[in-house]
């Protein structure tokens, strides 16, 4: 596995009170994270230094989109040497880049789905998002959709209205036929009721959604296996097969979106997540992890589905583009050579093993999930109550900051800590995380 063994030259551009200065004033507005935000000047790995030659451990990876490490020297020649070959392109005219790179994605794609045989690039996930939704009303005749309460989905007019969280949807009136079921929460389940128990209520749920809020038949049922920005919610094994059923019985697609859980971050066994729960999807739409940083998604599905749009003006002017192919499928080499994804399951595991000692320990963890190198924490104000506690979950990032690692958080009220580092971490990594992650919360409480 590549390892990075220089520090970062030094950095002579503007401060980062000057570039925040200057974005603030010629940008629209962006959010930021931390008191102070950081100016990335350098990225190497999991790895990334500021602007004073701080070093700091990246354990949420460019919000889960720098999958197999900041500027992976692998990706970076083979992507220059594209650029220096052939910039652009569209599907207009043949580049042997995209069908190789299509091939070598629908031979993972196929591990979920055997019939999986057609694949379009787009430049994001909501892009992807997008283009599902439309096969999905383009094969199925149906327009109604269902998406999952603590879901994220995207920032364009449908993506926004499959998204299930309320301070992500601010662009109402929001796309028509578009519903929501409970999602599989088993933390804040009622008292007495098992795990198992409560996948099977949830997914009862949604059969209630169909039946009164649809009529009768779907386009399709949008879910990510565990959830990115809602939280790391992580559905029991029940949940997913009796959900699959229901979609299928009204007639409707059943859609992964791996943008986040994709590319071996669950392990070898799951490159993409929903392999973890056995069920076999109609469409997979991802990016994030796909490109490493580079805009680039992807939806896969069946030659049958994807000729839905036959006869059909379909075009896009930067998606299939040939450096994104070359990036995309160098991604997937060094995912399989270097074995990331079987790194990702062992030092997820070990990781995890080590935030469950500290939620036995600590009163204010109420739980640690997920799967690999996607981890949540969920923070509460005791465990009896579990009340929301977003504010321990803001001065925990603040201290791992200050102790050189980079966390995220997540959730409908933010009181999760979101863990998705680099699938290239090492056990010393998850040793630094772990012990910043305790020292901050010491500190704040």
């Amino acid at each position: 596995m590549t390892t990075a063994t220089k520090d970062a030259p030094p950095y002579t551009g503007p401060s980062a009170a000057e570039v925040l200065k200057e974005r603030e004033k010629h940008c629209f507005p962006l959010m930021t994270y931390f008191n102070e935000p950081i100016l990335i000047s350098h990225g190497k790995l999991q790895y990334i230094w500021d602007d004073k030659g701080n070093k700091y451990l990246d354990a949420f990876a460019g919000v889960v989109t720098v999958s197999v490490g900041h500027c992976h020297p692998v990706v970076v020649e083979r992507a220059q040497k594209q650029m220096e070959k052939l910039w652009h392109s569209t599907t207009l005219f043949l580049y042997p880049e995209l069908p190789r790179y299509a091939e070598k994605m629908l031979k993972k794609a196929k591990t979920v789905n055997p019939d999986f045989d057609a694949v379009f690039f787009t430049n994001s996930g909501t892009e992807a998002t997008e283009l599902m939704t439309t096969l999905a009303k383009l094969y199925t005749g149906c327009s109604d959709f269902i998406g999952l309460q603590h879901s994220f989905h995207g920032r364009t007019l449908m993506s926004m209205s499959l998204t299930g969280q309320g301070p992500w949807r601010h662009s109402t009136p929001y796309a028509p036929g578009v519903y929501h079921a409970p999602a599989n929460y088993s933390y804040r389940r009622p008292e007495g009721i098992s795990t198992e128990q409560w996948a099977d209520i949830c997914a009862d749920q949604l059969q209630g959604v169909i039946d009164h809020s649809t009529a009768g038949k779907l386009a399709a049922f949008v879910g990510e296996p565990v959830s990115g920005n809602g939280g790391v919610i992580t559905p029991e094994l029940n949940y997913w097969p009796k959900v699959y059923e229901m979609v299928k019985a009204a007639g409707g697609l059943f859609v992964s979106d791996e943008v986040q859980c994709g590319m071996g971050r669950f392990g070898p066994d799951a490159f993409y997540g929903i392999a973890k729960y056995g069920v076999k999807p109609d469409i997979v739409d991802m990016a994030k992890g796909i490109g490493n940083g580079y805009p680039l998604g992807a939806v896969v599905t069946t030659r049958e589905i994807a000729d839905a749009l036959k006869g059909r003006l379909h075009f896009n002017t930067y998606g299939n583009n040939p450096i994104a192919c070359t990036v995309g499928e160098a991604v997937l080499d060094v995912i399989e050579d270097e074995k990331l994804d079987v790194n990702a399951e062992k030092i997820g595991g070990i990781l995890r093993d080590k935030l469950k000692k500290l939620e036995a320990k600590y009163e204010q963890i109420g739980d640690v999930r997920g799967y690999g190198l996607m981890i949540g924490v969920e923070l509460v104000k005791d465990k009896k109550s579990k009340e929301y506690n977003p504010e321990l979950a803001s001065a925990i990032m603040e201290g791992c900051k200050k102790r050189g690692v980079i966390i995220g958080k997540g959730g409908q009220r933010g009181n999760t800590l979101r863990i998705k580092p680099p699938l290239c971490i090492t056990e010393a990594d998850a040793d630094t995380i772990a012990g910043a992650i305790e020292e901050s919360i010491k500190e704040a409480v």
